[in-house]
């Protein structure tokens, strides 16, 4: 029987969508594949397959001591030009990391990204030696799914959230990329609406904008609650609390937490940028900038036929990234890789 590798240490950081995928991808597969495969995390040995998630040098070490007996597979969860965006670094260990980044998904036979966009993205930064397949994010329906009436009201008692307020609800780690300022400036123009932020700097100082993002923490809108980096077995709860998920991010690839929202039957407003076509087609709400977020969410909080619109078109795209749309896709992915091993 084949033996799968995953590797990762995304769980060393927390807030950030690696570690989501990570999980989610894991456990769906550990159960899902047998008896076909078997499935181990971050274990030593010999194995047909080793799923490296994260981009560790001693990862980069071991697949070159393995790279005639194992299949290699690496997760592209970031570009230099998204790194760039995400972290201050040094100009001097920048141009060497970003290096040693290309360097890494180079070694490998195969490459995985969650977005259809990025393939072309991946080769034009010169990745063109592994065959890149395009497997999208899913979230389990088992955690992240719509609760009662009576269970949102007792969340939102318990954060202090008034029960006639429309609430707009921001994910993901606090840096510019992420479009928190032009989140802060939707907020401030639409006092009567409650505005949460759920996430904080998981790569604390190094975060791009954290001293002007910092300054707005200590003296944030009155309508404005950061929640700070919320353990993943909570945020059902914020989802399901909120009226809308709002992510005004200039650049991601397929955030979890878009399909987070998707799975409790949230409407998703998103910046109106090309990646997102192709994964979520028509079925979430888009804007340029904060006139349109404003417009937007002013008529989402008081048009009830548009919000019903919007809360059905999210769970039919929820319903295109079901667990077992996953497994199929996985399943394939990984005997195409290993019947592929097996003729050289």
């Amino acid at each position: 029987m084949p033996r799968i590798n995953m590797r990762s240490t995304a769980h060393t950081v927390k807030g950030q969508g690696v570690g989501s995928c990570y999980e989610e991808q894991v456990d769906l597969v550990k159960e899902g594949l047998k008896p076909d495969f078997e499935v181990y995390e971050n274990e030593s040995g010999k194995f047909d397959i080793v799923h490296y998630h994260t981009i560790n040098p001693g990862y980069f070490i071991e697949r070159y001591m393995n790279k005639k007996n194992t299949v290699g597979i690496g997760y592209v969860h970031f570009l230099p030009d998204t790194l760039d965006e995400s972290l201050q670094l040094p100009s001097f260990f920048k141009k060497i990391f970003y290096k040693y980044v290309l360097a890494f998904y180079n070694s490998m036979d195969y490459l995985v990204t969650v977005n259809p966009y990025m393939i072309d993205k991946i080769k034009e930064h010169g990745v063109t030696k592994p065959e890149v397949y395009c497997i999208p994010n899913f979230v389990s329906s088992k955690n992240f799914y719509p609760l009662s009436e009576e269970e949102i009201k007792e969340a939102k008692k318990d954060l202090s959230i008034p029960m006639d307020k429309f609430v707009v609800l921001g994910v993901g780690q606090l840096q510019k990329r992420k479009g928190i300022f032009d989140f802060i400036e939707t907020a401030k123009m639409l006092p009567d609406v409650q505005f949460i932020w759920a996430g904080g700097f998981s790569f604390g100082k190094l975060s791009d904008g954290y001293e002007e993002i910092q300054e707005i923490l200590d003296n944030p809108p009155k309508n404005v609650k950061f929640l700070g980096i919320i353990d993943r077995e909570e945020m059902p709860t914020l989802y399901n609390i909120c009226d809308v998920m709002f992510l005004p991010s200039f650049e991601e690839l397929f955030p979890m937490a878009i399909l987070e929202a998707l799975c409790c039957k949230k409407p998703v407003l998103l910046r109106d940028v090309p990646l997102y076509k192709e994964i979520l087609f028509d079925n979430y709400l888009k804007g340029k900038g904060v006139n349109e977020f404003i417009d937007i969410l002013s008529e989402m909080s008081t048009d009830e036929d548009m919000y019903a619109k919007w809360s059905e078109k999210s769970w039919e795209c929820h319903n295109i990234y079901l667990e077992e749309h996953a497994l199929k896709q996985w399943e394939d992915f990984y005997k195409k890789a290993y019947l592929e091993s097996r003729k050289k």
